[in-house]
């Protein structure tokens, strides 16, 4: 679900999903992905367009239903300071080649599957998978060192 990774769950996360498994991954992705390069750069999740707006459900026997859905969020790490690049890794490769950048814009689409209980209670995030689709960001000048 977006709001778990763009805000660790403060917003829409905690109050549409009994916490799960599932959903504390997302939040722990989004806690230890803002802090990996510590002072030297900064990330910043956001929401973008989605590009599966359709959602899927089947009603379960005791009148609930399984629903899955597709959410697409950014991810944009930036340097701190100048003098410093970020420099791509292997799966980043296809988009941003070798190189070195002060900013990179990274696109996820995500599949999510959640129950919905028949009773007026929180939905549960069951499950989700989130896969890279697009990489792009600004050049670094020349000879700086890496974040």
């Amino acid at each position: 679900m977006l709001d778990n990774f763009a805000t660790g769950g403060t917003r829409a996360g905690t109050k549409v999903f009994t916490p799960t498994e599932a959903s504390k991954r997302q939040i722990k992705v989004h806690d230890e992905t803002g802090t990996r390069f510590g002072n030297q750069a900064n990330t910043v999740f956001g929401e973008a367009p989605r590009r599966y707006e359709d959602a899927y459900a089947l009603k379960t026997a005791d009148g609930g239903a399984l629903v899955l859905f597709s959410h697409t969020h950014t991810q944009t790490d930036t340097v701190a300071n100048s003098g410093l690049q970020l420099n791509s890794g292997k799966d980043d490769r296809a988009w941003l080649h070798d190189v070195p950048r002060t900013s990179i814009r990274y696109t996820f689409v995500c599949n999510d599957a959640a129950t919905v209980p028949a009773k007026a209670e929180p939905s549960r995030l069951i499950g989700y998978t989130c896969a890279r689709t697009n990489a792009f960001g600004l050049p670094a000048p020349t000879q700086l060192h890496r974040a």
